[in-house]
């Protein structure tokens, strides 16, 4: 509890076009890693754009390991098949949250993130004020597969008795 900064509530969307790995569709679910830390999304049957609108919550206490997201297809008789990944860094989004914003219109945009090879961006990301807080939208173009997206959103937790940022 000491070294611990915040948690990190990972809000998973949904996934777009996502890789086919059974005949016709596949059985999608995300899992979340982040050091020793593994959270899972459950199973969303026959579909290739998943909504799973689920919130995966990561205790924080280094901010430079870098959180890996795995796309799997739920199998039955066999290994599941893996459908992609992608990794990302909360840097930026601790930035923001250090600079102790209060009282702005909601929507003001405060940093933008753009995509490069290094971030697994699909696009350029937003961290955004609302209700009273920092929010990052986050849509992830998954690597070693040929095709797939997965949305997510970031948002911080403080805890009394953490360390803070």
């Amino acid at each position: 509890m000491e070294n611990l900064m915040g948690l990190l509530r990972v809000h998973v969307l949904r996934g777009v076009n996502l890789a086919v790995r059974d005949v016709v569709s596949s059985d999608p679910y995300v899992v979340i890693k982040m050091g020793k830390q593994k959270l899972k999304t459950r199973v969303v049957k026959n579909n290739v754009n998943p909504e799973w609108n689920e919130d995966l919550t990561l205790s924080i206490s280094d901010s430079n390991l870098p959180i890996k997201l795995t796309v799997y297809d739920k199998d039955t008789f066999s290994p599941d098949d893996k459908m992609g990944d992608a990794e990302f860094y909360i840097t930026p989004f601790l930035e923001a949250l250090k600079m102790r914003l209060e009282g702005l219109p909601n929507g003001t945009i405060v940093t933008k993130i753009q995509p490069s090879r290094e971030n697994c961006l699909a696009e350029e990301s937003h961290i955004v004020w609302t209700d009273g807080k920092l929010v990052q939208n986050l849509f992830l173009r998954l690597r070693n597969v040929e095709v797939g997206e997965v949305e997510i959103q970031l948002e911080w937790i403080d805890i009394p008795g953490s360390r803070g940022l």
